[in-house]
């Protein structure tokens, strides 16, 4: 049993919401859930993604996914010294929430149009550079 689940890693707050930011509050934490959401993933298998995760972080991320409980490692097939992730029943409770997540993103946070380029006024003053000596 890993040390959250044995509550042997102290909560600094109390609001349930603090608390879960705790454990996902970072840019990758919630992707990488995301991501073992379609299946167990190797190392390389998330390194080769064009997420551009540095690997240090990668391994600290993962590493907390299972000292959390939301993932495990397990062997990549029968007597295989080889491991991959994977969610645990914890972890893919998350489903609803992040399906949630990408829902509000959707429906209110769409990235704004780009505005247009400026076009330059047209007329003699712009074309002709020796106007511009009258402003210095």
């Amino acid at each position: 049993m890993n040390r959250y689940a044995q509550g042997m890693v102290e909560r600094r707050r109390t609001c349930p919401l603090a608390c879960a930011l705790d454990l996902f509050g970072d840019r990758w934490t919630l992707v990488l859930a995301d991501q073992l959401m379609s299946g167990p993933s190797r190392f390389k298998d998330f390194v080769a993604r064009a997420d551009g995760i540095p690997t240090n972080i990668l391994t600290e991320r993962l590493n907390r996914l299972v000292e959390t409980g939301i993932a495990e490692k397990v062997p990549v097939a029968e007597g295989s010294r080889r491991q991959a992730y994977r969610l645990t029943e914890k972890g893919t409770a998350l489903r609803p929430v992040l399906a949630s997540i990408r829902r509000w993103q959707r429906d209110w946070d769409k990235a704004p149009e780009a505005p247009p380029e400026p076009v330059p006024p047209a007329g003699p003053f712009f074309e002709e550079p020796e106007h511009f000596a009258d402003l210095g």
